[in-house]
Order: structure tokens, then sequence, then C-alpha cells
């Protein structure tokens, strides 16, 4: 069987779900296709949560830390359950470097923030607890976001707008044949799809995808651990203000606290291993920054990965970066579109960079209007979740806090 649309979208995480509501809202038919039973299955679920500021990447990548400042707010907007306003703070301990600390408070400043710069007392008010050789400090506007809610509702608008979704839908091969000027999708155990053009959104299998087609996509994942312990007492996201190192943030989650995290390169995405020494440095370097979380309880632990593109990341070591995306039309596939980096704080801007190309192939000439129509559920934290247990999106990043 055959199933006619204009674009099939290969991926059920935030980017995924984020294009097929950007462009069901232009008026373009779309299907979405997620390999497993929920959405969310990835690496958006499997994140620490960290609504950015863009103050983590304001001195790497200014540009992107901007990105991350405008869609900061504007999630705060369009989707006040899914965040959490925590607020965020950067501080730095004896053994940190001070001119870095005034490089990265300069460069937040750059980007249009207005971070409140905090001694000692003032941190310490803030986070009872802090390490004894904190020295100085500053405030930024981060905030908590669940990726369940927070995809599982940008699906509900999709499917409010026409888009059909379709999980537990594994693409099992692509023919961008030259015979045909649409491209078929076929569907392992299910239909084959025709669609005029192809988002690949599947992350760390991005690469998979492309080759599908016979399209070519280097990619370069690597794995990080999230560490969730029995702490309450923590307001803030919390970062360690150096050059980007294993163990340098800790996330305020309900009755936990989540601890961030390593990057280790990986070669396939599906089977990777996942080492005790990455939960005991996590573990040893954010008990540097807060010591009671040396004696706390593990509750849970996760591993991400991150989709990072390769051609970007040859000279670099996975982290010291802001995570920016990359946007890839393939000569060897036509029609085939390609989204590759980023983070979840960005992934409505993402969805737009990628909708305003398919579009512009489409002759479709209608603007994005996802920045000004709030999610279904937006204000209702109950309706939100809900809607995650429905689309099978509670992921390892919710599970403490969002039941299936």
């Amino acid at each position: 069987m055959t199933v006619e649309t204009e674009v099939a979208v290969i991926g059920g995480g935030a980017t995924g779900v984020g294009v097929a509501r950007d462009l069901a809202m232009r008026g373009v038919d779309v299907a979405l296709l997620e390999r497993g039973t929920g959405l969310n299955a990835g690496t958006s679920g499997r994140s620490h949560g960290v609504l950015h500021s863009g103050a983590r990447y304001a001195e790497s990548d200014p540009e992107g830390a901007a990105d991350c400042l405008r869609e900061n707010r504007t999630l705060r907007e369009i989707a006040p359950g899914c965040v959490a306003e925590s607020g965020g703070l950067f501080v730095r301990l004896a053994d940190d470097d001070p001119a870095y600390f005034d490089r990265k408070l300069d460069a937040c400043r750059e980007i249009g923030m207005e971070p409140a710069r905090l001694d000692p007392g003032d941190i310490r008010d803030r986070v009872p607890g802090i390490a004894e050789g904190v020295e100085e400090g500053f405030a930024v506007p981060d905030g908590v976001v669940s990726p369940a809610r927070l995809v599982a509702a940008t699906a509900a608008s999709a499917r409010d707008h026409g888009a059909s979704i379709h999980t537990g839908s594994p693409v099992a091969d692509i023919d961008a044949g030259a015979n045909s000027e649409r491209l078929a999708v076929r569907v392992d155990g299910g239909p084959t799809i025709a669609a005029d053009s192809v988002v690949n959104a599947a992350g760390p299998w991005a690469g998979e995808v492309a080759a599908m087609a016979g399209a070519e996509l280097e990619m370069r994942p690597t794995r990080g651990v999230m560490v969730a312990v029995d702490y309450s007492e923590l307001a803030p996201v919390l970062n360690r203000c150096r050059e980007p190192a294993d163990g340098d943030i800790v996330v305020p989650h309900g009755e936990q606290a989540v601890l961030g995290t390593t990057s280790v390169a990986v070669d396939d995405p599906d089977t990777f291993d996942r080492e005790d020494w990455e939960v005991e440095r996590t573990l040893s370097e954010c008990a540097a920054m807060l010591p009671a979380l040396g004696d706390a309880t593990v509750e849970r632990t996760y591993w991400g990965l991150r989709p990072l593109y390769e051609p970007d990341e040859l000279a670099r070591d996975g982290r010291g970066i802001s995570r920016d995306f990359a946007v890839v039309a393939h000569d060897a596939a036509p029609g085939l579109v390609s989204v590759v980096g980023g983070k979840l704080t960005t992934y409505r801007r993402m969805a737009e960079a990628v909708a305003d190309r398919v579009c512009e192939g489409l002759g479709v000439e209608e603007r994005c209007r996802t920045a000004e129509e709030s999610l279904p559920g937006a204000g209702d934290p109950e309706r939100l979740d809900e809607l995650a247990r429905e689309f099978g999106a509670v992921g390892p990043a919710d599970s403490d806090v969002v039941s299936e």
C-alpha cells in the first residue's frame, strides 16, 4: 500500500515534531514517522532538561547563544506549563580561572543578557550548602524544561493542524531514484509513504537514515551520563564557570537533582558502553560545587546521545560548543533534507529553518507562526501530562515527575 503526502518527517523527538508542527501550520500535508512505540525516545527524552539562557555558549558561539536567549523567552510564552522558572547560576570555585569567568560574564552581556554578578554571600543565600571555596558568580535566566511535555504538546499541535503522527513505524528504505520526482519511504511492516520531500530528523541516527537514500551524512555522536540523586534543596540550575568539562552542571528536578555530564564518542548509537567511571566522575565533580551531593542517594542513571555533525566537530572535543545545528540538502537524494546538531532549547528555531527550506522547494509562501501560537495545554500541567502519556513520550528525563 502507498500513502501519499507532501512531506514525510523521520524522527519523533523535539526537532521532528517541531518540523511537523511548523509545516502543518503553513498548510503542508505532513506525516511523521517514529520507529519507537512512543515519541521522545531518543536524545530529547534523555537530556538534563535545561532551558538554556545561552550563557553556557556565550563566549564560544555568541550567535547560537543569542538564539538560546530568544528561544528561552519564546518557550516561556508558548509553553509555560513545560517550564519551571528555576533561574540559573554560574559559580567560580577557587581553582577556576578568573579570566574565563570575566570572559563569560562579558559575553553574556554582549548577547543582550543582564547577568547579575554575585559575591559569595549572595550565592550562599541562593544555594545553601554551596562549597566553601566559591569565589564569585552571576545569575542568568536558565530554566528547567520537561521534554515529555514539550514534545507531546508540540505533537498535539501538529496533529491539530492536520499532521499525522505514526509511532512504531521504523523506516527500512528510502527510494530517491531518478525515475521519479517523488521520494518513496518504505516503513518496515507498514505502507510506503510517497512524498515530495523527506525531512531527516533522526538525531544520532541521521547518518543511517541518509544512507538509506544513497546520501552521505557524517555524524559523530557522543554519549553523556545523567545521574539523578535524592536532593530537593537546590533551587536554581547550578553551572560551574570553567572551561567545559565533566560534571559541571546540576539541575533541580522535583525531589531530585540531575547531575551531568560526560562526553565520549560512540560508533553505534544503538549499542554503546555505559561506564561506571562516568557516573563516579560526574558525582565527584558536581560535589565539588555542592558537597552534599557526594552523600546523596543515587536514584537513577541514564545516558543521552548528542547528534553532533562531524564536519563541525573534527577540530573539537565535542563539548565546548553550543551544539548549533545544520540543515543539509543532499545532491545525491533530491528532496531529502537533514537537520543535525542543535539542542532542546532551540528546537522550535531549528524546525523553522527546516520548514523554510522545505517550503521554498514546495513553493509554499506561508510564513512561520510557531512562536505566536501557544501549544495545547500550554498552562495546564495535568493536561500536558495526559498528552505525554497519550503519545508515549515519558522518557528517562521525566520519569520521576511524569508517570507513564
